[in-house]
Order: C-alpha cells, then structure tokens, then sequence
C-alpha cells in the first residue's frame, strides 16, 4: 500500500524521540485513553506516556493481562464509534493481544494496536522477547507496519487511524522497534487525516441506479424483510433504517451484531435471527419473497443451512465492503457503499415518489408476522425451587434499562440477546469469533469511555475465569462497571450441545470442582461482592449492586440444566428449530 502524504508547512520541526513522535500523534488524533501492560520493549513508549499523564494529555490503564487491553480497546470502540488503542510489548505481550485482535477484526472493530519490539539490528535473530508480531497478526488485521525509521511515526499513525475507521473499520497494527522509540530525528506532526493512500479508495456512495432497483424489488414485494447487521451501527444507520422501515412497513430482524440498531420496542421489530434468535424472526426468514440485507454478512450463525436460507427470497445487498456482497449469497441487487449514505439515498428517491408508497399488499405478511409473534413468544421460565438465568436478564433490564451491557460468550450471551431491548451502541459483545472472557475487560473499556454512564457485564461462570484477573483494574482505578454472573456450575453451551447431540455424554464440561468462592475473589481483589442463591434476593441484590459507587461482582445461582431456545439445528435451515412449544425435538 503505496503512500503520500500533505506535509503541514506551518509546523515547525522539532529534535525528538520516535517514542515522543508516537505519543504526541496519539494526542493529535483525539486518543485521550489507552489501555496496555509495560514490558522492556516498549518502555521508551511508556516514558513518553508517563510524561503525557503527568501533563493531562493521555490516562493508561494498566490491565493485568495483555488481552484485556485489547477487549477493553475493542469495546472503547463499540460504544462510542472511536478508534480504540491498545499497547503491549515484544514476544508474550504481543502475542496476548492477538486473541484481542482477531475479536475486533471478526466484528469490523477500529483499533490501533502498538506493540514494542526489539531493536532493530536485533530483528530475526531469535533475541530475547522476540517475536514476529508483523507476520503472526497478518491474516487478522486490515493492515500492519513495522516503523523502520522514526521519521515515519507520524505518517504512519495519521495512515494507522484513516485506515482503521474508513471503509470497513478494523485493527491495525504498528510494531515499534525499541532503539526507533529512542532516536532523535527532526518530528514534524502530520495532521489526521492528511493521508492519500494510493489504491485504497473505499466506496462511500451506492450507485444511485442500484438504489432504484432495490427501491424497484421493495415496492413489488408482497413479504419483505428487512436482515441488519452490525454495519448499520458501524455507520450510525439506525435513523435511517427506522425511516425506510416504517416507510414500507417492513418487518426488521437484527443479526447478534446488529442489536441496537432498530427499536427492538417498535411493532414491526421481529428480534433476532439464526441459531437463538425468535421463533418468529426464523419463520419469517423462511417465508420472506424479498431480504433486504443491511450491513450483515450471511454468517452461518445467521443462515443455517445455507442452500435453504430465505429460499424462497429475492436478496438487495448492501455492505461496505465488496468482498461480502455475494461472498455467501449471491444477490440480486448488490449495492457496495456506506450504509448510512445508501439508505440516505434510497430516502432521497423515496421522496421523490410523492407518498405513492402502498403497505396495504403486505398487511397480510405483517398479520402473518405478528401471529407467530403471538403463538412463539419469548417468555423468562420461573422455577419453584430456582431462579432462571432467563429472569435475571429480565430483572436486569427492568432496573438499568439503559444500561451499557458487555456479555461473554455461551449461553448467557444468547439469553441476554434474547431478552435485553438494547438502543444503538449498548449492546457490546464478541460475535464472530466468540471469545470467552471478552466482557469483564470490555466493560472497563465502555465504562472508561462514558463514566458517567450504567455499565453492566453479564458473564457465565466458565467464562468469567478467562480474564478474572482484570478485578485488579476495576479496584485499581474504581471503575464503577459491574458484573453479574449466571453461575449454573457448567460450560453451559457445551453442556447443552453435549446433552442434544452427543448422547449426554458430558465431557470436560463441568465447572463445580475447582470453582472459587467468588465473592471472596472478588473482595479479595478489593470489589465489592454479592451472592444470591434466593429468587427472592434477586431484586434487592440488583438494587444494592447499581447503588453501590464503584465495581461489584455479583454471583448468582441460577438452574444448572437450563438450555438456551430455541435452536436451529445444526446443517438444518432456520425453520427447524429446538425447543418450540409444538416441535417433536422440544426438551426445554
């Protein structure tokens, strides 16, 4: 990737440091938090970083692993539409980002990754700490650079952040060699933005011809669907899905991704699709003559069986990126550009139709819609001897309903999908790669970067034991985020999958032996910790937790066989699904 770049001529050039280079970037390009864990390599970034601090300019959070700098970066990124930024040093510590980094990159996340390396004579020569960051990160970044010579760092940063938030936005790395953080040179600042990336010229504006035959097919179709992924939040469509919605009276369906982008309140909402999403959203992907694909990538979470999905659809496109328009499912109008702009553009020629828009043809599909809204109901299950997960996410909603909810990964996350009614930007979780211990670290990240908002993680018990070492960076820095975890002694989707298709033959699953006290963890980190066993310590115990002025990590016991429906079957299409009222397969 070939570069130019506008050099400022009212800057004047100053001696500095190649570590100084990097912070003083950082701060032109807004970055005002930053979350990482110091090592040799890197410590002539860190010196700079602390002379930033000390001036006001930039705050650090030390996490205590490497991985949580990235997830906490990642879901920075997620609730405010900034580029998140992460550090680590050589060898371990960049290689504990990469599972950060292969998050962000799965959910089209922007980030900018530094990690420290070793010097520069020293590079393939096996030196202590060293490790091929450049090479190993490769397949899951959007882009990379390795800065040779200190008279880079600013150009290369100002690329990093153009890079990272236009187009698809994802991570980018940029390995700094530890003599580049130390030589002085001549530093002239790059202003942000002032990049002309040759050959990178990302598509912003859908053909407005594509537009008129999408709007063509919409007004033809007698059961359209509208399918949103999490390129309308990455673009901040939610007004404009809204509008064309309610326009044509569609019904909407959100991807796992996707959640917050429609009202999930409004009538025509049909909740989320594929393999735990609504009954209804399911039936009515199967039934649907035309899909109108909004920032969603046909992942098999979402379509089942492929050959089988929306078979009986028409499909309008419309992605940011060309690689996924027609990757999974060819379609019939594809329209590459920003999703905002495209459906702006759709509205514009919408306009022009002077209000001959008919919904009445497809009154019968709403009605139809609103019947399996009615027969397949999501409904919190109530035991008389234990609490549900299922109703600990309704309590959950019910007292921080605008809460920011970061999740980890199983069947926790599924129920919270299910049950919490997010708005755009609030519901924060690893989709793609499904990474486990993702939400406590990404929880710091959300309640750093809007402290004065409700913070909520939700998290399983097998989980929370992937990061639980960041309770250090909740009492550290009194991060008032709070956890709240569905303790069911299990790998609960494991457990699940085990018992439906593997003869309930529960291997490595269980969770009970060797399971901490995790209210003395919690304490013994300096959080505040609450145990709930009762149904009816449930509500207090939320109360106490959301009024508490700082973190709080609460245990709650929920069913220990509680499985997660319904569940489109595995190579099945997304009509057949587990767990339904009426479905021969039903073993809820």
């Amino acid at each position: 990737m070939r570069s130019t770049v506008a050099q400022p001529t009212t800057v004047a050039s100053q001696r500095a440091t190649g570590a100084f280079a990097l912070i003083d970037s950082l701060r032109r390009h807004g970055v005002k938090h930053i979350f990482g864990y110091p090592g040799g390599a890197i410590l002539p970034i860190y010196d700079e970083l602390y002379l930033a601090e000390e001036r006001g300019e930039i705050e650090h959070f030390l996490v205590r692993h490497e991985q949580g700098a990235s997830h906490a970066a990642d879901a920075y990124s997620r609730a405010t539409g900034k580029v998140g930024v992460c550090f680590g040093t050589s060898g371990p510590g960049a290689t504990n980002l990469v599972t950060g980094i292969a998050t962000a990159q799965m959910d089209s996340i922007p980030m900018v990754v530094i990690t420290g390396q070793v010097g520069r004579a020293s590079i393939g020569t096996d030196a202590f700490q060293e490790t091929d960051i450049f090479g190993i990160t490769l397949p899951v970044v959007k882009h990379s650079y390795v800065v040779r010579d200190p008279r880079d760092m600013a150009r290369i940063v100002a690329e990093a952040f153009y890079i990272a938030r236009t187009g698809r936005p994802a991570p980018v790395l940029i390995d700094v060699p530890k003599d580049v953080g130390l030589e002085e040179f001549d530093y002239v600042p790059v202003d942000p933005g002032a990049v002309n990336l040759e050959g990178y010229k990302p598509t912003v504006e859908g053909s407005a011809r594509q537009v008129e035959a999408a709007l063509q097919l919409i007004k033809s179709a007698k059961q359209p669907l509208l399918y949103v992924g999490g390129g309308a939040i990455s673009s901040g469509a939610h007004s404009e899905v809204k509008a064309v919605a309610e326009a044509f009276q569609i019904p909407v369906t959100t991807t796992l991704m996707g959640k917050g982008a429609f009202d999930e309140k409004h009538p025509l909402a049909v909740g989320m699709l594929g393999m735990h999403g609504t009954a209804y959203a399911n039936y009515a992907i199967s039934e649907c003559d035309l899909l109108i694909a909004v920032g969603a990538r046909f992942d098999d979470r979402v379509t089942g069986k492929l050959d089988e999905f929306a078979r009986y659809a028409k499909v309008i496109h419309i992605d940011i990126d060309p690689a996924e328009v027609g990757k999974n499912r060819q379609p019939d109008v594809p329209i590459v550009g920003d999703v905002r702009h495209v459906l702006k553009e759709m509205l514009r020629q919408m306009g022009a139709l002077n209000g001959q828009i008919e919904t009445e043809a497809t009154q019968p599909w709403r009605d139809r819609v609103d019947a399996w809204k009615a027969k397949y109901p999501l409904v919190a299950p109530s035991y008389p001897d234990c609490i549900s997960p299922q109703e600990v996410v309704v309590a959950l909603d019910k007292a921080a309903p605008n809460a920011y909810f970061t999740t980890d990964v199983g069947q926790h996350q599924m129920w919270a999908a299910q049950f919490l009614k997010n708005g755009p930007r609030q519901w924060i979780s690893s989709a793609g790669l499904g990474t486990m211990g993702f939400g406590m670290p990404a929880a710091i990240g959300v309640q750093v970067a809007l402290p004065d908002e409700t913070v909520i993680c939700i998290a399983g018990d097998a989980s929370i034991l992937m990061n639980i070492q960041e309770l250090g960076t909740l009492a550290q820095y009194k991060i008032k985020a709070k956890t709240v975890v569905l303790n069911n002694g299990w790998q609960g989707m494991v457990r699940q999958w085990q018992q439906n298709f593997y003869g309930q033959r529960y291997s490595s699953s269980n969770m009970e032996t060797g399971m901490p006290d995790f209210v003395m963890l919690a304490e013994a980190f300096g959080v505040k910790g609450i145990l709930v066993k009762e149904r009816g310590e449930l509500e207090g115990a939320i109360a106490e937790m959301l009024a508490h002025d700082g973190p709080v990590f609460m245990d709650v016991r929920v069913k220990q066989d509680e499985n997660c429906y319904p569940m489109v079957k595995p190579g099945c299409s997304t009509d057949q699904m587990l767990g339904l009222p009426d479905s021969e397969d039903s073993d809820s």
